[in-house]
């Protein structure tokens, strides 16, 4: 068995906030330790939503070394200054059209389920990271574990270069097989913004996780 080695730690937004409450959180995640990504995830908002949420937490993680990315939306990505976009239709033509709108420097992140397959075209068509899930049942999207997931993420540190992101229901608890995998990145959604100790508690307790693995 390979090493573990500690993946980077990458937050989703909760699907359904309060702008400035939320811009708040945010400032306590960051402060508890690094966070490598956040990307902002409303898929049921409207788009002057967006807008305000967006503005309000970029201006909280500019203030770190974080990337903060858009889902779904390349154009409204680059409208408001944000460092890419996340996409969970893992389309080939998708993937190039953002990267058209965004330019060659910004992040282009795809959500790969379990597939090998999509996640090579996509890979090969630009994007940056993928990611592979649900690692375990997550409430935040109501999903239970995919099969073959783990496996995915260690086939892919292993034979690609490209970072992958493990994601779903993972905690501070349930890292170790994660992980075994080498993945580059841990998602983090509710583990965070509904930690007892908060945002900052929940960031510093997945960090006292990941240094207890090296």
């Amino acid at each position: 068995m390979t090493d573990p080695v500690a993946p980077q730690l990458y937050l989703v937004s909760p699907p359904r906030f309060e702008p400035e409450s939320f811009a708040l959180q945010v400032r306590a995640a960051l402060q508890g330790g690094p966070v490598a990504c956040l990307q902002l995830w409303m898929p049921d908002a409207s788009e002057d939503e967006i807008r305000t949420a967006a503005t309000l937490v970029l201006a909280e993680v500019k203030s770190h070394d974080t990337a903060f990315l858009l889902n779904g939306n390349a154009k409204l990505a680059a409208y408001l200054g944000c460092d890419g976009v996340h996409l969970d239709m893992p389309d080939v033509k998708s993937v190039k059209a953002a990267k058209k709108i965004l330019g060659d420097d910004a992040i282009v992140g795809v959500s790969c389920g379990i597939s090998r397959h999509t996640s090579m075209d996509v890979a090969e068509a630009g994007a940056d990271y993928v990611s592979f899930g649900p690692v375990f049942a997550t409430g935040t999207k109501g999903l239970p574990a995919a099969a073959g997931a783990l496996d995915t993420l260690s086939w892919w540190a292993e034979m690609m270069e490209v970072p992958c992101v493990a994601v779903g229901g993972l905690t501070p608890q349930n890292l170790t097989p994660v992980l075994e995998t080498r993945c580059e990145f841990i998602c983090a959604v509710s583990a965070v913004w509904d930690h007892p100790d908060g945002p900052d508690g929940a960031v510093k307790a997945f960090h006292t996780a990941l240094e207890a693995s090296e």
